[in-house]
């Protein structure tokens, strides 16, 4: 009995000391970015820089070098965090001296700064764009010599105000869509006149049977058109040069060059919304009307035959 506890003590002895195999599934190493183990690469140096637990713990010191390579982009001083369980990685540098860390802080500033002076620029460079435009157009308007004049006899300060104030004024009068207001109010009041309504672009309207099998106004045709911010711009920055000619055009009995460019706007704003407002009816009118054909050899050749018409 003594023999065979003292042999189950010295083999359990034995157990106790026997060491762990470190290649085994549960304690072996793993990169989660390579997805190497340790037994490809006996050599490799390995770190464990988050609180990630299981296979996600370990990875190659290379590997790891690499990913905070791209995930800084070449910005030494930027944070990096684990994937994970988003734990910031404790990255150390070596002592470069003095020097080198002065340069690290001026580099930074001018990579945090650049963005504000270029915006700052652009800012700059519309504004004086504007105050010379706004320059340009009361010399069109008013005439050259007297807005030449009325310029320098002007207060600095309601100049600088003052011009760049010009094209945003014409921006802000251009976005007024005053036609869909008249249109609307025009669709809805001039088809109770029965000499309109039957001689009248305005005599089809939503309220007609145009759809007989639309029920409601949402089956129909919208009444406005997308805001297109090109055509704006270049529309409201145009609209001094266009009023100066057409005032020259049609008013050149009025001695006053401001009040010759004054009554060629408004010539030209109630010309233009004229004919805005009968081209959107008769658009209006042509999508209400649409139909659409069953697809059958004699709406197919009919098809073909009206676009070979139109074209030619």
């Amino acid at each position: 009995m003594s023999s065979d506890n003292g042999q189950g003590s010295q083999n359990s002895s034995q157990d106790e000391h026997k060491p762990i195999p470190v290649n085994s599934k549960e304690s072996g190493r793993y990169c989660w970015v390579c997805f190497a183990s340790e037994e490809e690469d006996m050599e490799a140096a390995w770190v464990q820089p988050c609180n990630c637990r299981g296979t996600t713990k370990w990875v190659h010191q290379t590997c790891l070098q690499r990913w905070v390579d791209e995930k800084q982009k070449g910005g030494n001083m930027t944070k990096v965090s684990c994937p994970q369980c988003q734990t910031e990685y404790i990255i150390v540098f070596p002592n470069m001296g003095t020097l080198v860390l002065f340069l690290d802080t001026v580099d930074s500033f001018i990579y945090k700064g650049c963005p504000f002076m270029a915006a700052g620029i652009v800012v700059g460079a519309v504004y004086w764009c504007a105050v010379t435009y706004g320059a340009i157009t009361v010399m069109q308007v008013i005439g050259q010599k007297e807005g030449l004049a009325i310029m320098e006899q002007a207060d600095p300060l309601i100049l600088l105000i003052g011009l760049p104030a010009i094209p945003v004024a014409l921006l802000l009068g251009k976005m007024i869509r005053w036609e869909d207001a008249l249109l609307s109010f025009l669709r809805k009041n001039l088809t109770k006149i029965p000499i309109i309504r039957n001689f009248s672009p305005f005599g089809i309207t939503a309220t007609t049977n145009i759809r007989p099998e639309s029920n409601t106004e949402n089956d129909l045709p919208p009444l406005t058109s997308p805001v297109s911010a090109t055509r704006v711009l270049c529309g409201a920055l145009l609209m001094p040069t266009i009023s100066m000619f057409l005032g020259k055009c049609l008013f050149d009995s009025v001695k006053s060059n401001f009040h010759r460019t004054i009554l060629g706007g408004l010539a030209f704003i109630a010309i233009k919304g004229c004919l805005k407002i009968y081209h959107k009816q008769q658009n209006y009118i042509r999508q209400c009307q649409r139909k659409i054909l069953d697809y059958t050899e004699s709406n197919i050749s009919t098809y073909i035959r009206n676009n070979r018409r139109n074209e030619e």
